[in-house]
């Protein structure tokens, strides 16, 4: 959520910024600064009237203490006029608050001044490229036929049990999943991020704190008996481990890691692109976040990238890196790059990896903050990064390294799996 203080100082940054999303945000932002306006002078009259009923309280004590009890009770009569005005006034500022925070809760962040302007996934500018692109024998196939002629995973057994987009991982399949997420773990803590565990489903209040609530795309499972939300991301629970935290500046970068199934309703996707598991509403993901000061946020930024490239280097996947465009980042995010490796056999590039840099928008839900030099707290950056989701990883691991004889298994990974080759 930005900061109504950074809406007040720059409404033109702000708006000019939100244009390169498509939003124009010009109306909210004027209603935003009229509010802000109405709110503070009301503060500004009750700080006014609690000095002067504060005064009067001791003048009355003193006016007693000398036996002036009729100037003493007409005092009084005064005091419970102004306690019933400030009655009055903290009602009206509450109400005003309401509104300012949920005219709030409708900007979304504004984009780095990197990010161009663009309406949708084809204005993404692509920054860097490495790999080559396989050339694959004649009868090379789709990740979900190998799946299939490999005994790998069942589709149709999940969507007996569960239903589409539920897979079930079998054998080599199984263990393949097992295989990566024990390699970016491990690959995560040697650079430096503590391991977490956190619970597969969190509360409202940690939803909100990231940005996933109000879920506006209706893309979250709700469990509306117990108040809880079926996490879409790690990123949910691992962030809130710090809702409400001051943390100490001297363990900047804050660095964290964990492994979560994730659970997306995926409203609306269909046709081609969600094959096999190009898209599905349960998939396994290792999250990486960071949390840092304003100063350092965006060399971190440059870091997690470098470190993605590395785990998709080591696994000899070909992959390209985007910059999003304003259009198609994400509300919460003011700079996103997303990995996509290239997937031979459907000839199309497969997203697996989003990193972003939130700056202080979901601090600023989260009340995650830190003290400055010279003890002033302030609002942490805190960014985020899929290294990595498994499915499309999967997908391109078995259609790129597939050959007449087996589906040949990375170096790196054969070190987890046990097996180099799936015959």
């Amino acid at each position: 959520m930005l900061q109504i203080q950074r809406i007040r100082q720059e409404p033109e940054t702000i708006i000019n910024g939100l244009k390169k999303r498509g939003v124009d945000a010009s109306q909210t932002v004027h209603d935003l600064l009229e509010i802000d306006g109405q709110r503070r002078a009301i503060r500004h009259k009750m700080e006014e009237k609690q000095a002067r009923s504060n005064a009067l309280a001791k003048e009355i004590g003193t006016l007693f203490k000398s036996g002036k009890g009729a100037e003493a009770n007409s005092l009084k009569n005064e005091t419970g006029l102004l306690k019933q005005d400030i009655k009055d006034l903290s009602e009206e500022l509450h109400t005003l608050e309401e509104k300012e925070h949920t005219l709030l809760l409708t900007l979304p962040n504004v984009p780095h001044p990197s990010v161009k302007a663009g309406k949708d996934e084809t204005d993404n500018e692509e920054v860097s490229r490495s790999g080559d692109i396989p050339s694959l024998h004649e009868d090379a196939k789709p990740h979900w036929d190998l799946a299939s002629d490999y005994n790998l995973i069942d589709f149709e057994l999940g969507v007996k049990i569960s239903g589409a987009g539920f897979p079930v991982y079998v054998n080599h399949g199984a263990r393949l999943q097992r295989a990566m997420i024990n390699f970016f773990l491990d690959e995560n803590r040697g650079a430096g991020y503590t391991e977490y565990q956190p619970p597969h489903f969190v509360n409202a209040a940690s939803g909100y704190g990231t940005g996933q609530l109000p879920d506006k795309e209706g893309q979250m499972y709700e469990m509306p008996l117990d108040g809880l939300y079926a996490i879409p991301t790690a990123e949910v629970p691992i962030t809130n481990i710090f809702r409400d935290e001051i943390v100490n500046a001297a363990d900047f970068p804050i660095k964290s890691t964990g492994y979560t199934p994730c659970f997306r309703r995926e409203a609306g996707s269909y046709g081609k692109d969600v094959r096999g598991l190009n898209r599905l509403h349960q998939f396994d993901k290792v999250e990486i976040v960071s949390i840092t000061d304003p100063s350092n946020s965006y060399a971190l930024l440059d870091e997690m990238v470098a470190h993605i490239a590395g785990l998709l280097d080591k696994l000899e996947l070909p992959y390209r890196v985007l910059r999003l465009c304003g259009g198609d980042a994400g509300f919460t995010s003011a700079l996103t790059y997303d990995f996509e490796v290239y997937s031979a056999a459907q000839q199309r590039w497969l997203e697996v990896s989003s990193v972003s840099n939130f700056e202080t928008f979901q601090s600023n839900r989260l009340k995650l903050r830190y003290r400055d030099e010279n003890g002033k707290t302030q609002l942490c950056h805190t960014l985020n990064g899929s290294a990595m989701a498994l499915p499309r990883v999967l997908a391109a691991l078995l259609e790129n390294h597939q050959t007449p004889h087996g589906i040949k298994i990375p170096k790196a990974l054969a070190e987890y799996t046990g097996f180099d080759i799936i015959k």
